[in-house]
């Protein structure tokens, strides 16, 4: 092209060089991201000006021209919009790319909105940043070369039309009466129509049928000097009779729309005559088909394509202010899948999502036109039923939902059972409130569970207190951590033959301001809901790392340290770090620190799992199978895992005197043996079941028989004070008492 230009030009000149290396303004308030910034870039040849927050970099561009701007938004002094508002206020030639934290949706909506070209989320992938700013910079490149050369050749009618007819806008005129006499060749690429099949030709012609209102608001209004309708949205037809090109999608686009008035120059200055308009259409298909798309996945669940919470609310809101207005009752429902957890865990999460999307498909025929449907996560649904007459169309619904999902699903092979348990609340009798009816709802379908799932339960205002209590020890636990609330206790796992304690198993407990010492049971079911067992877990790891280093410093027997490990932080990905995080700060040895982990847990992700767990025992840190023989794993899947401990649980050590329990025990202890494996035997708490376990060369056992659990003051003093171990007098005193 740049051949044909230079031809077309009057003084045959070449279109004005640019630097080769070009200048980048960074913007960030945190130093350590500037100095990486800076670095990154000067590698590629860019020369680089940092400034440190929205104030530096206003004086920055006041001063230097710059090729483009990497602008964060979260800043202190000046934020990133202000500046964006500063460049566009100006008019700064300058583009911007947005580099920032902030991932909503609203965030990258309104930077685009200000006038940045690109709007890239931290944290980026170096190469993918790089790529972005050099897209932007040669699209700004293109730019400034088009406009050397229009202002250039700007006289030549020639030159004029070969510049028109290669915009990547739609330029047009029209007369008078609104009917084209100039569209440029984009026209055929954009809209499918070529420009002799438009001249002459009404502008309702390529106008949508719904934006024609604005269309004759903009083209009939005069517009006088430099007056003219700028950036108007407007969308355009395609050439419904012709075959579009490859690269056209969609059967209208899109556009930005400028007009202008066109008036006779030869009329006398106090008689402006009207002679048509000119304009130019930018395509922002694109940009609006982003927007679009996420819109669309700030309000639905991306599986299931349903509504989210965030819809459902927005829906409840409008149907709270039509009830009111009618008179007419309306219910919320909250529906659970029962043991759906189970599917996941023993079919995968594959499977489960495949049987989510077949229960979406089941419950939208159970319900009527205009009643809502949402997903607002896992396996919870909820549904909006507005115009009832009664609370018996609630059951009539409810019970047809039942009954539809108790039929089997057939799901890749699979023939599944499934039932669900559904809450329900009416208004305005239950309330007027949006969250208060999403949350009665909620709190009548864990009701409806308690008493045997698969069943309808309506909301009744009793049962708002244990629900209020689950959100306080919630919102207790979150400031826990901070307020160091939390403290470990050390149970002993002791040698059955030797009696020499070969490790613990930490136990943790919390100290409620108000309620006192808590056990597990009390608020671990809240913390593994809530998500905040994954930072508990974390400081579990931590202290329980930093006892077994502070007994080594004090000379004390090495013995290992158990700690058991939650779903939610098996899952997270940087669980493994996390780990080693903890082993190495204290420079421990890996076999040292034991995990316990259950069978069930096991199976939620085979392959991810075993991947984390290898890692891990590479690096010798021992692994444990909690609560053996209550799961429904196979040897031949456990061996998959570097397991060094089976951990046999204590309902069946404390059923040891009914004969298939023994037998149980007795087998489960050979097959660990035979498999080269620790057996560890819980609940220990009589010297018959001590004595009967050894009989059965269980290796060792923990319980009340040795001991309860202990502070780590106690857990120090058993160590230092038993050093051979617990002996035969220790033994008849426990067994005594």
């Amino acid at each position: 092209m740049s051949d044909a230009l230079i031809a077309l030009s009057p003084q045959n000149s070449t279109v004005s060089s640019f630097p080769m290396r070009q200048r980048l303004l960074v913007v960030d308030d945190e130093p350590l991201i500037l100095e990486g910034l800076a670095r990154l870039l000067a590698a590629r040849d860019y020369e680089v000006v940092a400034a440190n927050g929205g104030c530096e970099a206003l004086i920055a561009i006041g001063k230097q021209q710059f090729d483009a701007i990497l602008l964060d938004l979260g800043m202190p002094d000046l934020d990133g919009n202000d500046v964006l508002r500063f460049v566009a206020d100006r008019a700064v030639d300058t583009p911007v790319i947005v580099v920032s934290g902030d991932s909503t949706i609203d965030a990258a909506i309104r930077a685009l909105r200000g006038g940045a070209t690109d709007f890239v989320r931290k944290p980026y992938e170096p190469e993918e940043l790089l790529r972005r700013i050099e897209n932007t910079l040669t699209r700004r490149r293109l730019e400034k070369e088009n406009n050397h050369i229009l202002q250039r050749l700007q006289q030549s009618e020639k030159w004029h039309r070969f510049l028109v007819n290669s915009s990547p806008d739609f330029i047009y005129t029209l007369d008078c009466d609104g009917r084209f006499t100039f569209v440029n060749d984009r026209v055929e690429s954009l809209l499918g129509y070529r420009n002799e099949e438009l001249l002459g030709q009404h502008y309702s012609l390529v106008i949508h049928e719904d934006d024609i209102a604005r269309a004759e608001h903009v083209f009939n209004e005069r517009r006088a000097d430099d007056r003219s309708a700028r950036n108007i949205e407007i969308r355009l037809k395609c050439n419904p009779g012709m075959r579009r090109p490859r690269l056209m999608t969609g059967r209208c686009k899109s556009v930005e729309l400028t007009a202008t008035g066109m008036y006779d120059e030869e009329a006398s200055p106090f008689e402006q005559r009207f002679i048509g308009s000119y304009g130019v259409a930018k395509d922002v298909t694109e940009r609006k088909q982003a927007e679009e798309t996420v819109h669309y996945q700030a309000y639905h669940d991306l599986l299931t394509g349903l509504p989210n919470r965030a819809l459902f609310r927005d829906h409840l809101g409008l149907m709270l202010a039509q009830a009111k207005r009618t008179q007419k009752p309306l219910a919320v429902l909250s529906l659970d899948l029962d043991h759906f957890k189970v599917i996941n865990d023993s079919l995968g999460h594959t499977i489960g999502d495949e049987l989510l999307l077949a229960v979406g498909a089941r419950l939208r025929q159970c319900l009527r036109e205009g009643d809502t449907l949402a997903r607002l996560g896992g396996d919870e649904f909820a549904v909006l039923l507005p115009t009832l007459v009664s609370r018996s169309d609630v059951d009539h619904i409810c019970r047809k939902i039942i009954q539809a999902l108790s039929k089997p699903m057939y799901v890749k092979g699979h023939e599944i059972y499934i039932t669900v348990s559904i809450g329900a609340c009416v208004a305005p009798e239950d309330g007027d409130m949006i969250d208060s009816l999403i949350r009665q709802a909620e709190i009548a379908m864990y009701q409806a569970k308690s008493q045997g799932r698969c069943r309808l339960q309506f909301w009744e205002a009793g049962m708002q207190a244990p629900y209020s209590e689950r959100m306080q020890i919630e919102a207790d636990l979150r400031r826990a951590l901070a307020r160091n609330e939390f403290v470990l206790f050390y149970q002993p796992q002791v040698d059955t033959v030797t009696g020499e304690v070969r490790g613990f198993e930490a136990l943790l407990r919390w100290w409620h301001p108000q309620r006192g010492l808590l056990a597990p049971a009390d608020f671990i079911p809240v913390a593994e809901e809530s998500g905040v067992i994954v930072p508990i877990g974390d400081w579990v790891l931590r202290q329980a790392c930093a006892q077994v280093a502070e007994w080594r410093h004090a000379g004390l027997p090495p013995v290992r340290l158990s700690v058991n490990i939650s779903a939610r932080q098996l899952e997270s990905a940087d669980f493994v770090d996390s780990v080693m995080r903890a082993v190495q700060v204290h420079s421990l040895a890996g076999n040292l620190l034991e995990l316990e982990i259950t069978e069930t847990l096991l199976m939620r992700d085979f392959e991810a799992n075993a991947i984390k767990l290898g890692r891990l025992s590479a690096a010798g840190i021992r692994l444990a199978i909690d609560d053996f023989g209550t799961g429904y794993s196979s040897f031949k899947y456990l061996s998959r895992f570097p397991i060094h401990t089976l951990k046999i649980d204590q309902s069946f050590v404390q059923e040891l005197d009914r004969e298939e329990n023994m037998s149980i025990v007795n087998a489960m202890i050979a097959m660990g043996r035979g498999m080269n494996l620790n057996v560890v035997a819980e609940g220990v708490e009589t010297e018959s079941q001590r004595a009967r376990l050894q009989q059965m060369q269980c290796h060792e056992v923990q319980g009340y028989y040795y001991s309860p659990p202990l502070s780590y003051q106690d857990a120090t003093t058993l160590l230092g004070r038993h050093t051979r171990g617990f002996g035969q007098r220790d033994r008849d005193q426990r067994g005594a008492g």
